[in-house]
């Protein structure tokens, strides 16, 4: 409990100094970690207003809202209160974030695959946006939910989300194996740093590349080169983070052909090149 982890990575603005946005990430039970990444909160003592830009990471979240925030819908021009539980998808491109409101929420950072333990819809049809769930899950979700509305205590919820999703996984569905496995997948692929050899990967996992990448859109929502592009960037936004490489090093380090390459695609998933977000982080 407690253990901090590497933040999503977030470029925020608007928030006043005398209004602090908490965050926290908790790492979870052992058991659950090929699937949960961590545990998260964020919360505010008083009413806030501010503008978020989220970057790809390549990690979905369910997130619980026990306060009233409400998010800008840019197609209404108007601000909405948000569901009581909502879930990012899978982001291939910066998603704009504008809200309000006094905050309190907790979430679940989960691994690419691990959604589709919940959600019987293909994860594809999630991407890129902030959607709705509170329809979509089964009625122990909404029992979870004003749980952790009654409970004040950080260490009781978790317990309360962790015993919720021991309760799901127990519940073994034939689907179940084959998210498993496209778990077991990624991590594969991610460990190894295969980049482009899709083909290598789906015969190394004994499928044909055209139903490996079924797989992928159905229990990801990515495909498998997406995947892996998703991987590479955000090796290399840790290392620009850490600014102790040059662009050409990283570039090479990622498995990027060069830096023209490298620029290219970064700025594909964050709307400005590595040099524009240095500079943006020393705002």
């Amino acid at each position: 409990m407690g253990n901090r982890l590497k933040c999503l990575h977030l470029t925020t603005r608007f928030i006043p100094a005398t209004m602090q946005l908490r965050y926290e990430e908790i790492l979870p039970h052992a058991y659950l970690r090929k699937d949960v990444k961590c545990y998260f909160i964020r919360e505010t003592d008083e009413f806030i207003e501010f503008e978020t830009k989220i970057l790809p990471g390549g990690y979905p979240e369910l997130i619980f809202n026990l306060s009233d925030i409400y998010l800008y819908a840019e197609t209404e021009n108007r601000f909405n209160l948000t569901p009581p539980i909502d879930y990012l998808g899978q982001l291939t491109r910066p998603l704009p974030i504008k809200s309000k409101g006094k905050i309190c929420m907790i979430g679940i950072r989960f691994y690419a695959h691990a959604p589709a333990y919940f959600l019987r819809e293909s994860m594809d049809g999630f991407n890129d946006q902030v959607s709705d769930l509170t329809g979509l899950l089964h009625s122990s979700t909404q029992t979870l939910y004003q749980q952790l509305m009654e409970a004040n205590d950080l260490q009781l919820r978790i317990h309360l989300i962790e015993q919720f999703l021991f309760s799901r996984m127990a519940n073994a569905e034939k689907r179940f194996d084959q998210i498993t496995l496209v778990g077991d997948i990624t991590r594969y692929m991610a460990a190894n740093n295969y980049f482009d050899n899709v083909d290598q990967v789906a015969e190394k996992s004994g499928f044909s590349s055209r139903y490996l990448q079924k797989l992928f859109l159905q229990y990801t929502g990515l495909t498998p080169k997406s995947f892996l592009k998703l991987n590479r960037f955000r090796q290399s936004l840790d290392l620009l983070d850490n600014k102790k490489e040059s662009l050409t090093s990283i570039a090479y380090n990622c498995g990027y052909f060069d830096q023209s390459h490298f620029t290219k695609e970064f700025k594909l998933f964050t709307g400005t090149t590595p040099t524009e977000y240095l500079n943006e982080k020393l705002l």
